[in-house]
C-alpha cells in the first residue's frame, strides 16, 4: 500500500495482454529504496520504464501482493493523469482506507506474506479470504482489453472509462499471469474527467484569452445595457410622471370647458327667457282661460299686433273718408259744355254749387295723393305684419322649446356615456328630443336625439320601435357624403331611452325657411334642388342602393346665414334598401310601409291600394324633389295645399294629381317648369330615376351647359350635308337622349 492516500502509479495497470515473464525483479531495487522516493520521482521513474518497453512493479514492504485498479480499456487517461485529476477534486480512498479499522487489523492479522500467497497461487488453492475475485470486481467485456497498443497511439477517450483494473506483473518465481492474486474486496472511488485531447496547449490558450476577452466584453456589454436600461427606466419614469401631469392637466382643462360650456348654456337660457319675456307682451303669449268646465290656452296677441290693427283701422277710416270726399266731388263737377240755349228754371240745389275747373282738379289732385300715401302706408303694414308674424311663429316655437326644455329629464346638463355634455334642446318630436351636445373627447358640437319609449307601452311594440330605429342606425351609419348629415354614435341610456349622435348643424331646416321667407329665388332654390340630388346620386350608387323615402323640407337642414348656403339630408327612419334580394331594376320593390311618410311629398303610386303592394323605386325621391322645388319657387305645394293628410287620404288628392300647374307670378324660367314637370310626372314610366335626374342639363353649371349647345350646333352643322339616312338611324338609335335634352319638352304634352 502506498503511505499518503495515494492510489498505486500508473505503471502497475495492465494495458496490454499480460505476457508471461520468468525473470526476476532487479535485486537492487528493494521495498525501502522505492518508498523512499518522491511520488513525483515514482511517476517519472514509471515513465522512463514504460518508455523503455519493460514493465516494472513496486515491491511492498508489508505485503508482496500486487495492486489492482479498476479501469476502463476505454480510458484516454493514464493512471497517473487519473490520480492527479482526481486528487484536484478530493482524494480517493485506497482499499484500506475503504475499510474500517476493524477490517483493517483482521486483515493485518490474518494477511499471509509473500512466500505463503506465492505457494498458495502455485498449488491452485483458494484464496485467503474464501471469495473469487469477480466477487470484487465487476469484469469489464471491452474489447480493447485483448488488444494491444500501438506505440504512440492514444489513450481510449475518457467517456467510455466506467472500470478499471490491476494485472500483476511477472514475478521471479515462475508464475503464471493468470496466478494473480488481487487484494479483498474494497470499495473503489473513481471520477473521470473528459478533456479534448487533441487540441494543442497553444490552441487551448487561445482560447481561453478569447473566451476571457469576450467575457469581459460581455460584462462591459451587459454593463452599457444595464446603464441604457437605468437611463430608459428613468426616462420613463419621468414621461410617466409628465403623462400623469399631462392627464391631470387635461383632465382640468376638460372640467373647466365643462364648467364653461354650463355656464354659456345657463347665460344663453337666461337671455332667451328673458327675450321670450319681452315678446310675450310685444308679440303675445298663450293664456289659460276657462270655456265651460275646462280650462284651455288661447293664443292673446300683443301690444305690436294690437297697434298694428289700429293703424291698419285708422287707414281704413282715412279710405273711406277719401272714397266719401270722392263722391261729393264728382257730384260738385263742372259740366264740360254749358248749353247757352237752355231754359233756367231759376232752382239752385244747397250745397250743390259748382265748383270751377280749377278747383275741382286740386281737390282731385289732393285726394290722389293722400289716397296714394294711404296706399303705401298700408303695404308697409301689410310689410310689418308678415315681419309680426314670422317673429311670432318663432316666438311660439321657443315658447314651445322653453316649454319641452323645463319639463325634460335632461335639463340639468348631464353627461352621457361619460362623452356627450348635453347643453340645451332643440325640439321635441312624438317619441324623441334632440339636444345641443358637446362632445368631450372629439371637442365638437353634436345634436344628440334620445328616443325615449313610452313605459305603457307592450314589448312587442317597443320591440318594433327599436327593431326600426336600429335599422334607421344600420343604413345611416355607413353613409359618407358632404351633403348627408353623419351618424356618430348610437348608445344606451337605460331600458327605456337610447341616444342617437349626429352631426349637428347651425342653420334651421328648409320648412322653417320657408315659412319665414314664404318664396325662395329660383338661384337660391336650384342650388338646393342639385344640393339635395347630390345626396340622393351618392345613396343610389352605393350598394346596396337607398331610397330616402321621407325627403322633405324638414329633412333637409340649411347652413346658418341669411341665405340657405349649405344643406344636409337627414332623417333615413323611413328608408328603403334596395337589396338584390327585394328589388329589381325593372319592376322596383313591394311597399312594405303604405300610408308612413309625409303625403305631400309622395309619388301617386304610393296611395294605389290593391291586392299586392305597390312597387316602388329612386322615383320616390325624384317626385319628392320636384314638390320641394316647386314649394321654393312659389311658396305653397303643387298638390294638397292647406289640407291635411286624413284629407289628402280621403280625398285621393295625390292620384288625382296628373297635372301641375304654374301661378303666373312670381316669374319661373321655362327650364325651371320643364324639370318640375319632369320630376313630377304621374306615371313612373316616364318619369326618370335619380340618375338620370343627376345629369340633366337644368342642373349643370352655364359653363358645361353652353358648351353642350355649341357642340350640338357644330354637330348639326357638319351632319346636314351628309346621308339623310345615316342621321334618321342615329335619330332612331337616340330617341330618349333628344327627348330628354330639350328643355322645351314634357312627357305630358307627348302623351296628352
Amino acid at each position: 500500500m502506498y503511505s499518503g492516500g495515494r492510489c498505486p502509479p500508473s505503471w502497475t495497470i495492465n494495458r496490454s495482454p499480460v505476457r508471461h515473464q520468468t525473470g526476476q525483479a532487479p535485486a537492487d531495487m528493494d521495498n525501502s529504496s522505492i518508498h523512499s522516493l518522491d511520488p513525483r520521482k515514482q511517476e517519472l521513474l514509471e515513465a522512463r520504464f514504460l518508455g523503455a518497453g519493460s514493465r516494472f512493479q513496486p515491491l511492498n514492504t508489508s505485503t508482496s501482493q500486487p495492486m489492482t485498479m479498476l479501469q476502463d480499456t476505454s480510458s484516454n487517461l493514464s493512471a497517473g493523469s487519473l490520480d492527479r485529476d482526481e486528487g484536484s477534486e478530493g482524494q480517493i480512498g485506497t482499499p484500506d482506507k475503504c475499510r474500517t479499522p476493524s477490517e483493517r487489523k483482521r486483515k493485518r492479522k490474518n494477511a499471509p506474506d509473500s512466500g505463503e500467497m506465492g505457494s498458495a497461487t502455485k498449488s491452485g488453492r483458494a484464496e485467503t479470504n474464501g471469495k473469487k475475485i469477480n466477487e470484487y470486481f465487476k469484469q469489464n467485456q471491452s474489447p480493447s482489453r485483448n488488444m494491444i497498443p500501438a506505440s504512440g497511439a492514444k489513450s481510449p477517450s475518457p467517456q467510455t472509462l466506467s472500470h478499471g483494473y490491476l494485472a500483476a506483473s511477472p514475478q521471479s518465481s515462475s508464475h503464471s499471469s493468470s496466478e494473480v492474486l488481487s487484494f479483498p474486496a474494497r470499495p473503489i472511488y473513481c471520477c473521470t474527467k473528459g478533456v479534448q485531447t487533441d487540441m494543442t496547449v497553444t490552441h487551448i490558450r487561445a482560447l481561453e484569452s478569447r473566451s476571457v476577452s469576450d467575457i469581459e466584453q460581455k460584462d462591459s456589454r451587459i454593463d452599457d445595457l444595464v446603464r441604457q436600461n437605468d437611463e430608459i427606466r428613468r426616462q420613463l419614469t419621468a414621461q410617466q410622471k409628465l403623462l400623469e401631469k399631462h392627464k391631470d392637466n387635461l383632465q382640468k382643462c376638460l372640467e373647466v370647458n365643462k364648467s364653461l360650456l354650463k355656464e354659456k348654456s345657463e347665460l344663453v337660457k337666461k337671455t332667451t327667457r328673458q327675450k321670450c319675456m319681452e315678446n310675450r307682451l310685444r308679440l303675445g303669449q298663450f293664456v289659460t282661460q276657462r270655456q265651460g268646465a275646462q280650462f284651455v290656452e288661447n293664443w292673446v296677441d300683443g301690444w305690436a299686433f294690437t297697434d298694428l290693427m289700429k293703424c291698419q283701422e285708422r287707414i281704413a277710416t282715412e279710405k273711406e273718408d277719401i272714397d266719401r270726399l270722392r263722391r261729393i266731388l264728382v257730384k260738385r263737377k263742372p259740366p264740360a259744355n254749358i248749353n247757352k240755349n237752355s231754359k233756367h228754371d231759376n232752382f239752385i240745389k244747397p250745397g250743390e254749387k259748382p265748383l270751377s275747373i280749377i278747383e275741382y282738379y286740386e281737390q282731385d289732385e289732393i285726394l290722389k295723393l293722400r289716397q296714394a300715401s294711404l296706399k303705401k302706408e298700408d303695404a308697409d303694414l301689410q310689410l310689418e305684419l308678415e315681419k309680426l308674424e314670422r317673429e311670432r311663429n318663432l316666438h311660439i316655437r321657443e315658447l314651445k322649446r322653453i316649454h319641452n326644455e323645463d319639463n325634460s329629464r335632461f335639463k340639468e346638463h348631464p353627461i352621457l356615456a361619460e362623452r356627450y355634455l348635453l347643453l340645451s334642446l332643440l325640439g321635441k318630436g312624438g317619441f324623441s328630443e334632440v339636444h345641443k351636445g358637446f362632445d368631450l373627447k372629439e371637442q365638437r358640437y353634436v345634436a344628440c336625439k334620445i328616443h325615449q319609449l313610452n313605459k305603457e307601452w307592450k314589448e312587442d311594440k317597443k320591440a318594433n320601435y327599436i327593431k326600426h330605429a336600429l335599422r334607421e342606425y344600420n343604413i345611416h351609419k355607413s353613409l359618407n357624403h358632404p351633403r348627408i348629415v353623419r351618424l356618430y354614435d348610437v348608445f344606451e341610456i337605460d331600458n327605456n331611452s337610447f341616444c342617437t349622435v349626429l352631426e349637428y348643424c347651425e342653420g334651421n331646416d328648409l320648412d322653417f325657411y320657408l315659412k319665414q321667407n314664404k318664396c325662395i329665388p329660383e338661384k337660391e332654390a336650384r342650388s338646393i334642388i342639385c344640393q339635395t340630388v347630390s345626396a340622393l346620386r351618392y345613396l343610389n350608387e352605393i350598394k346596396p342602393p337607398v331610397i330616402h323615402y321621407d325627403l322633405k323640407p324638414g329633412n333637409i337642414l340649411l347652413g346658418s346665414g341669411s341665405v340657405s348656403g349649405e344643406i344636409k339630408i337627414t332623417d333615413f327612419g323611413l328608408s328603403k334598401i334596395m337589396d338584390d334580394e327585394f328589388y329589381s331594376p325593372d319592376i322596383g320593390m313591394d311597399l312594405t310601409s303604405q300610408g308612413a311618410g309625409t303625403y305631400w311629398y309622395l309619388p301617386p303610386e304610393c296611395f294605389v291600394v290593391g291586392k299586392t303592394p305597390p312597387k316602388i323605386s329612386s322615383k320616390v325621391d325624384v317626385w319628392s324633389v320636384g314638390v320641394i322645388f316647386y314649394q321654393c319657387l312659389y311658396g305653397k305645394k303643387p298638390f294638397g295645399h292647406n289640407l291635411s293628410q286624413a284629407t289628402i287620404l280621403e280625398e285621393n288628392t295625390i292620384l288625382k294629381a296628373t297635372e301641375v300647374e304654374f301661378p303666373s307670378k312670381p316669374p319661373v324660367s321655362s327650364e325651371a317648369k320643364s324639370f318640375i314637370r319632369k320630376c313630377l310626372q304621374y306615371k313612373k314610366e316616364f318619369r326618370p330615376d335619380v340618375l338620370n335626374l343627376g345629369v340633366d342639363d337644368y342642373l349643370k353649371p352655364a359653363s358645361l351647359k353652353s358648351k353642350h349647345n355649341i357642340d350640338f350646333i357644330q354637330s348639326g352643322m357638319s351632319g346636314a350635308g351628309g346621308n339623310s339616312q345615316s342621321q334618321s338611324s342615329q335619330s332612331l338609335q337616340a330617341p330618349t337622349l333628344s327627348l330628354s335634352q330639350s328643355p322645351a319638352f314634357t312627357f305630358g304634352e307627348k302623351f296628352s
